[in-house]
């Protein structure tokens, strides 16, 4: 389409030639003639000598005059920009293909208009599908399990029964929602498991990486609130409670019963205990291990964790101690 075009669905002004023709969306260094590639900031600046891309988006200033010679699409944030030119470069409409005579479909499903369910999905009784929903083949829905509007369950999800799910989520491969939650109690030696009668709840615009696993509470609800992105191999552990639009990068492990504020970051490989308060829009550093409750606002990091700051200063010197044992030594030399 046209750079004018182009404009006039994602935002922006354009600066050189409107009419250029945009074949489509790639990076700075990957970019051929006719497509448009972005550049967020000066970091990257140095890539917009060679880049082959017809144009850019990027912000006011960025870019120097006489510094690249294609169009210019001016928006105020050009990572948001990207990633509407890529929908409307590579996202396909959405097409139900209806119900396959090969899925597993139990009594009393109640099923909204323009469902896609392939061939090998299996649907339990009880459970009610909203519209436009798309269960690809090997998903696994348990008994008494509602899905809300424009979910999309990608191949080999397991979701367990009385899982409740919004409208707008996206769970990829091989995630497992509703799996027991780790309780058991000692007993002469042993473990008594404690009965995990309690249920998941999704909410809307939540999407859940591959491999995630997200456990039913002991009793009451394990919730992920609305917005949330959580990504592949994630553990979310019985009773958890995440809040708004939370990011959770992979490998992450949340022990059971935390409660996590709204817009809260939490780092790859980041460990969670029990029990513990995070604060909203905290943010823990990746590999941390927390063990104690997180203000609002905080940025912790280490293992165990302290604030962030303090764990700079601590590393500065932990990366000194080599020097300062062998001046020590020498010291000791000198008074004997």
């Amino acid at each position: 389409m046209r750079l004018r075009e182009l404009s006039e669905l994602v935002g922006g002004k354009v600066s050189g030639d409107a009419e250029l023709d945009i074949t489509g969306v790639s990076g700075l260094k990957e970019a051929g003639k006719g497509e448009i590639a972005f550049l967020a900031d000066k970091k990257n600046s140095k890539d917009v000598q060679t880049t082959k891309a017809s144009a850019l988006i990027t912000k006011e200033g960025i870019i120097k005059d006489g510094e690249f010679s294609g169009s210019l699409l001016i928006v105020e944030n050009p990572y948001l920009i990207f990633a509407k030119a890529l929908e409307v470069f590579y996202k396909k409409p959405f097409k139900s293909i209806g119900v396959s005579n090969k899925a597993v479909i139990g009594s009393d499903v109640s099923l909204g208009k323009e469902v896609s369910i392939y061939p090998y999905a299996y649907i339990g009784g009880k459970v009610v599908i909203g519209q436009r929903v798309t269960i690809f083949p090997n998903v696994f829905i348990g008994d008494n399990v509602s899905i809300g509007d424009d979910t999309v369950l990608y191949p080999n999800v397991t979701i367990r029964e009385g899982v409740k799910i919004g409208s707008g989520v996206t769970v990829h491969s091989g995630a497992v929602i509703g799996s027991d939650g780790f309780g058991y109690v000692q007993e002469k030696g042993g473990h008594y498991k404690i009965p995990q009668v309690g249920g998941v709840i999704i909410e809307d615009n939540v999407e859940i990486g591959a491999g995630v696993t997200v456990d039913r509470a002991t009793v009451g609800n394990t919730i992920i609130g609305s917005g949330t992105k959580i990504d592949n191999l994630v553990q979310v552990g019985h009773n958890v409670k995440i809040g708004e639009n939370c990011i959770i990068i992979a490998q992450a492990a949340i022990g059971g019963s935390v409660e996590i504020g709204d817009g809260v970051i939490i780092s790859g490989q980041a460990a969670i205990r029990d029990h513990v308060k995070i604060g909203s829009r905290a943010i823990i550093v990746g590999q941390s291990g927390i063990g104690r409750d997180i203000p609002e606002g905080q940025i912790f990091s280490g293992s165990p964790a302290i604030p962030h700051k303090d764990w700079l200063r601590a590393q500065s010197i932990y990366a000194k101690l080599p020097e300062m044992l062998r001046r020590l030594r020498e010291l000791e030399n000198k008074i004997k």
